[in-house]
């Protein structure tokens, strides 16, 4: 069964129509990248799937039901693209901000033990890379090491699903290639990942499906072997064309 469905989506702004009866589907254990020219709605598509927008047209069903009612976000996460865009003063430790993850949408705070929060944090921490980082200030983290703590905040819940929103803007090339062995790391161990890029020649060994958003609004979806079996440009073409 998918774990998410898309179908016969459309969406506008008042200025521009973005998307156009996109259809597509991934499984449990893909690690979708999401690419496309500037304006192609891949942040949109996103937001679409997370209800944060609500479709012109279509339907999305994420893990089996329908986003209009969807209601088990302790199964989900999301980073956004500015999860690293905050004043570097800020005085939150790296523990603080990945213990935010522990509170659900929708629902109360856990009640567990320090001792249990201390061993989910420590856990998640080993998980990105950020062990000996615990207690230090997530302002004086390289850009990096800050979107590690943000993916360690979005993991913490234990989510069947991940968002993420160009998790490697902004950031230098070397940790560019850390994040996505991270995120490959992480899809071998279970995790689906839906992830929009602007660097498919970074995530392309990582990936097991590309979707292409084209400026007409549809889309192509295709695998990644399939994807890197052409030149990469050759796959940014206007058309109209959906999975």
């Amino acid at each position: 069964m998918s774990i998410l469905s898309v179908k016969d989506l459309s969406f506008d702004y008042p200025d521009k129509s973005i998307l156009h009866r996109l259809t597509f589907s991934i499984d449990k254990g893909d690690f979708l990248c999401i690419a496309g020219t500037n304006g192609t709605g891949k942040s949109t598509l996103l937001k679409l799937i997370l209800n944060i927008l609500r479709p012109l047209e279509g339907s999305i069903s994420l893990l089996g039901k329908s986003s209009v009612n969807f209601s088990e976000y302790d199964k989900i996460a999301y980073v956004s693209q500015k999860a690293t865009s905050f004043n570097r003063d800020f005085p939150a430790t790296v523990e603080e901000i990945v213990s935010l993850g522990l509170y659900k949408k929708n629902s109360f705070f856990k009640r567990e033990s320090k001792k249990e929060r201390e061993q989910k944090i420590d856990e998640v921490l080993k998980k990105v890379g950020l062990t000996e980082y615990k207690k230090k200030k997530v302002g004086l983290l390289s850009g990096g090491q800050q979107q590690r703590v943000f993916i360690a905040k979005a993991l913490i819940s234990q989510p069947e699903i991940i968002f993420l929103d160009e998790p490697t803007v902004g950031i230098d090339v070397s940790a560019v290639d850390s994040i996505c062995c991270l995120l490959g790391d992480l899809n071998k161990a279970g995790l689906t990942i839906v992830m929009v890029t602007h660097d498919i020649s970074s995530v392309l060994y990582h990936s097991t499906k590309i979707l292409i958003l084209n400026e007409a609004g549809g889309g192509k979806l295709m695998d990644s072997e399939k994807f890197n079996s052409k030149p990469i440009f050759a796959h940014f073409s206007h058309g109209g064309h959906n999975a």
